[in-house]
């Protein structure tokens, strides 16, 4: 039996849109701090650098302890930015098994703007059916932040 074979099937959440800005106006928003902490979450040591370890971070509740640890595995200008997501510890034992997961960013020229395509991939559908319905729906909530920032900062 292969490895492929005995790794149990995963679920991806993809959120594929067409904003009408430039690449390098996006990248900015994916690779600067204070303008991460708008759309997504506060981030703690970023650097869009390949390696670099940091962390997002969101007020704790009873089921989980907020932190979400991060490591840059791709980092390409203006094209690609893909990071580990993984949940930091659980405060009780219900609401989230722990997350193993990538997050990958795509950016592509279009005639109206860019396609920016969100690939959070590695989901267990035995154990992460809460977690991945409420990051399902959390990923476009964020994408219309991001659209939101990215609008005012044309004005």
């Amino acid at each position: 039996m292969t490895n492929a074979a005995m790794k149990p099937a995963t679920q991806d959440i993809v959120v594929d849109e067409v904003f009408p800005h430039a690449p390098d106006a996006i990248w900015k928003a994916l690779t600067t701090s204070d303008l991460i902490a708008r759309w997504l979450m506060v981030p703690h040591g970023f650097a869009p650098v390949k390696g670099n370890k940091f962390t997002f971070n969101t007020p704790a509740d009873d089921e989980w302890d907020g932190i979400v640890h991060c490591e840059l595995l791709e980092v390409t200008a203006n094209e690609r930015l893909v990071y580990s997501w993984k949940t930091g510890q659980q405060t009780s034992s219900g609401y989230v098994p722990r997350l193993d997961t990538i997050v990958t960013w795509t950016l592509s020229r279009v005639d109206t703007g860019t396609r920016i395509r969100i690939v959070h991939s590695g989901f267990d559908p035995s154990k992460h059916t809460k977690v991945f319905r409420n990051i399902s729906e959390g990923w476009p909530k964020v994408m219309g932040k991001m659209r939101t920032l990215l609008a005012e900062s044309k004005q």
